[in-house]
């Protein structure tokens, strides 16, 4: 479990083919202080498991389902990534639960720059956007962001200069792809609604 609040930027050093996965090697930084075999990172808000530590450099395996479902499989060599360990008990919760289980890739729509500031509209699947309302919560790349306007197939944020300047969000442009996960809430309430119209 995360909290979409981004601990640091980290880059890609190397991302090796193996089958019908990767194995990508990160530098982290200060998220590979203490780092354990076996812990959750969340790398672009998705959820992967510590598999070799080198210093500051962890590894993690992805998968094929994981490069088909998320923007995992377009990184490459000296890109940058938002990292964030997982949660432990009694950590303080600053942005909403974040399970890292990706729900589908979205694509930057359009952007509005203001000064420092930007206002970002995100296009996403319906089904996405069912899950959402203004004033709730997504994640972004990993980062939780507080939803702004909803419509049938699009979403806006607002963005202060300080999440501008330290995730991957204030790069990118109009048609990057980035990972959605809706609010966990959110997925609880469609699924129990689905099931009363069902039944009734």
């Amino acid at each position: 479990m995360f909290t979409g609040l981004v601990e640091t930027l980290g880059s890609i050093v190397a991302v090796t083919r193996q089958g019908p996965g990767v194995l990508m090697l990160v530098e982290c930084g200060l998220v590979a202080e203490g780092a354990a075999i076996g812990d959750s990172v969340a790398i672009n808000g998705c959820c992967l498991t510590v598999i070799e530590i080198s210093g500051s450099q962890l590894a993690f395996e992805a998968g094929e389902e994981t490069l088909s479902k998320t923007n995992l499989g377009k990184l490459a060599g000296g890109d940058a990534v938002n990292l964030e360990r997982a949660l432990r008990a009694g950590d303080r919760l600053g942005g909403h639960y974040v399970t890292g289980h990706v729900d589908g890739v979205g694509q930057v729509d359009e952007r509005q720059d203001d000064a420092e500031w930007s206002k970002f509209w995100f296009r996403v699947a319906p089904e996405l956007a069912l899950q959402m309302a203004a004033k709730g919560s997504v994640a972004v790349d990993g980062v939780s962001l507080t939803l702004v306007d909803v419509e049938e197939k699009r979403f806006s944020v607002a963005l202060i200069p300080h999440t501008l300047s330290v995730t991957t969000l204030g790069g990118r442009q109009v048609g990057d792809a980035v990972n959605i996960e809706t609010d966990l809430l959110a997925k609880y309430v469609e699924r129990q609604l689905r099931g009363a119209a069902a039944s009734s």
